[in-house]
């Protein structure tokens, strides 16, 4: 039975360091994204794109998803970034888009792709106002978007705000909301202090429990404790198994476990436990 992609994490590594992505792989992390744009200076742009694109003519670089992060794609240097990828003839195993502010891009990209890369998923990152307030039209705008990926440094830049939870609840809520509507995962912005692993632990729990499925690394040490944060633990998913067996026994309705009423509801919420455990020990 085919298990559906687990992304609890991703881990960054700019493409001007190749000998950074075994090691990023090695952390575990479910996805490592080879960055073409914030992770590189200008001047290194053209030879990271030439790293990134060597790097991905092996196919073998593990159980980890490698994603390629593009600069923005109406910028110059985006478009030389695509066209640099359709013309190599290598394929990651998604792409992740930044700066999306509306349907558009996605739809432009689909053309784009469609007939080389075909179906490549695509992780869009809401990270400016425009982009929040498109976030369902985005979402929804081709099958082929797979994450929506929310970005806390651009988007504070853009609203003017500071980089804090009350301040920018408003915008995760709206990404998490659009990934649901959408059905794909929801991916959280990295925490930027790597000195701080509690204040991370405390962090990836919050927004996992506003609807995250993930969230993002800048350093391999933040990938373990993101990846516990987002695995549902030995009791949670012991109750789950236990009210999705009752509720097959009882063949549907409102039910009674350990005294507690069961409606559908929680019964859903109990089967996508049972699905991201399942994820996790295929991805093992």
């Amino acid at each position: 039975m085919a298990h559906a992609r687990v992304r609890r994490s991703i881990l960054f590594v700019p493409a001007v360091r190749p000998d950074r992505l075994p090691k990023a792989v090695a952390t575990g992390a479910d996805a490592v994204c080879l960055d073409l744009e914030d992770g590189v200076s200008f001047a290194q742009k053209d030879e990271a794109r030439a790293q990134a694109l060597e790097l991905l003519k092996d196919p073998n670089a593990g159980r980890a998803e490698v994603v390629l992060r593009v600069n923005e794609p109406a910028s110059d240097l985006g478009a030389r970034d695509l066209a640099g990828l359709l013309e190599s003839g290598v394929r990651p195993d998604a792409l992740m888009v930044p700066k999306i502010s509306g349907p558009e891009t996605i739809q432009t990209l689909d053309r784009q792709l469609a007939g080389r890369l075909g179906d490549l998923p695509l992780y869009a990152q809401i990270e400016t106002a425009a982009g929040v307030a498109s976030a369902d039209a985005i979402a929804t705008a081709s099958p082929n978007v797979a994450v929506m990926f929310f970005g806390a440094v651009d988007l504070s830049a853009d609203l003017g705000c500071v980089i804090e939870w009350d301040a920018l609840l408003y915008a995760r809520s709206r990404v998490v909301t659009a990934a649901a509507l959408a059905g794909v995962d929801a991916m959280d912005t990295p925490f930027l202090d790597v000195k701080a692993p509690d204040a991370l632990t405390d962090e990836s729990r919050a927004v996992r429990r506003l609807g995250f499925t993930g969230k993002a690394a800048i350093h391999p040490t933040q990938v373990a404790p993101i990846q516990s944060a987002f695995s549902p633990d030995p009791d949670t998913v012991a109750w789950a198994r236990k009210v999705v067996a009752a509720y097959q026994e009882n063949q549907g309705g409102v039910l009674l476990v350990d005294g507690k009423l069961v409606e559908r509801p929680v019964i859903a919420a109990a089967e996508r436990i049972l699905a991201i455990a399942d994820a996790v020990t295929a991805s093992t």
